[in-house]
């Protein structure tokens, strides 16, 4: 059965795939979204590594955000999407590589134990913008803090060098510099550009996936 890993960003969680998630399912797509959040770039890289290891065939593997540096490390995937997403190099972190928006930096709360989270109002102007105002709620309810480093840690390897990939360019985000992006999308086999915020995966689900589809359809041996 074809398949595609979906791996969330900073502060987010699996349920902001669901909007593309159920579609691609009852599309007939095999779906795995990891849960993050294990503490530090290596643990979070290993959940979507065991996610790709327990597939019968290679899947599409797409990271959003700080997901980019996630996907990076990880090896088997059939093609990567690097959507409005970090795309280290060897010594690179997510943080090093910059781009982070004066309102999404505006944003973030520090919290008394170390860790942070995000304003909601500051929340749906840098993520969510363009989304209808009952979605970009619903995916603020759904935030959840954050420990800190994770955006500092390096990948053990670049499996862009290696792996076909696809960068979408978010051309109005808010949240990461588009300017970034497209310097780091240099980076990858293909590149798309979009006319949406940080999060289409909640504004416009349709582009994802018709993009996955059309990936999978691609692949060796469909």
């Amino acid at each position: 059965m074809a398949a595609v890993v979906l791996v969330h960003g900073l502060y987010h969680r699996p349920g902001h795939f669901a909007l593309v998630a159920d579609r691609l399912r009852a599309a007939g797509t095999e779906v795995v979204v990891p849960e993050l959040h294990r503490g530090a770039l290596p643990a979070d890289t290993a959940a979507v590594q065991a996610a790709v290891d327990a597939l019968r065939e290679p899947p599409i593997v797409l990271g959003h955000s700080y997901g980019g540096s996630v996907i990076t490390g990880v090896r088997g995937a059939g093609h990567l999407v690097y959507l409005a997403a970090f795309v280290p190099d060897a010594g690179e972190s997510a943080a090093g590589l910059g781009g982070a928006s004066p309102q999404l930096r505006e944003a973030i709360v520090p919290e008394p134990d170390g860790s942070t989270s995000l304003h909601p109002d500051r929340a749906v102007d840098a993520l969510y913008d363009d989304c209808p105002a009952p979605l970009a709620a619903w995916a603020v309810d759904l935030l959840r803090t954050q420990a800190p480093g994770c955006g500092r840690g390096i990948p053990e390897r670049q499996s862009w060098k290696h792996t076909p990939s696809t960068y979408v360019v978010c051309a109005q985000d808010r949240a990461i510099d588009p300017s970034v992006q497209r310097t780091m999308a240099s980076r990858c086999t293909d590149v798309r550009a979009w006319r949406t915020g940080h999060s289409p995966f909640v504004a416009r689900p349709d582009l994802i996936v018709e993009l996955v589809q059309e990936l999978l359809a691609s692949l060796p041996g469909r």
